[in-house]
């Protein structure tokens, strides 16, 4: 059964961890839509250019399994800025569904809409410091009932493969990491 994936980005979004996530999940077979807060076309945070399926306003009052946000800056200021994504997001913490984030989005995006409320999570070292609760920030990837979080591009791929392990199962992740040559879990 194909698993629908929320990949929300904008301009200024860290494009290595963006890429990462829609990478490892479609090797997954996850269904992953690609939405943008602005235009369809956006300027990641090191000048590339990430082409997004649709519009995040349009996502709205749809189900994902898991909505996952890339970090960055501005970008991840972007995500927080987005009236439909919030919606999205809040709607998929309240029906128990999987909601992710690496980098700055943890604080910038999750804490700032209370969604990080009683959860163990990390985030950029640049960021953590923020964190309400402190007794995660130095992991690489925590995953704290339906949230999970983690904490910039060198973690990137480890987050992806831990959404997929939660989708999919261990033996899913195993059998996408294994090819990748990153580490069998």
């Amino acid at each position: 059964m194909s698993k629908k994936v929320l990949v929300p980005i904008a301009d200024g979004s860290e494009e290595i961890e963006a890429v990462c996530i829609i990478d490892v999940l479609r090797r997954a077979g996850a269904e992953v839509t690609v939405a943008s807060v602005g235009s369809l076309q956006v300027t990641a945070s090191r000048g590339v250019r990430i082409v997004a399926d649709t519009l995040v306003k349009e996502s709205v009052g749809r189900t994902y399994d898991l909505v996952a946000l890339p970090g960055g800056m501005p970008g991840a200021e972007h995500l927080r800025d987005s009236s439909a994504l919030t919606e999205i997001l809040k709607l998929q913490k309240k029906e128990g569904r999987l909601y992710g984030a690496i980098c700055a989005s943890p604080v910038v995006v999750f804490q700032h809409h209370g969604l990080l409320e009683g959860k163990r999570a990390t985030s950029h070292p640049n960021f953590s410091g923020s964190l309400e609760r402190r007794d995660a920030v130095d992991m690489r990837v925590v995953v704290d009932g339906a949230c999970v979080t983690s904490r910039g591009p060198g973690t990137a791929i480890e987050f992806a493969l831990t959404l997929v392990e939660l989708l999919f199962g261990k033996e899913k992740a195993s059998e996408v990491a294994g090819p990748m040559v990153i580490w069998d879990k």
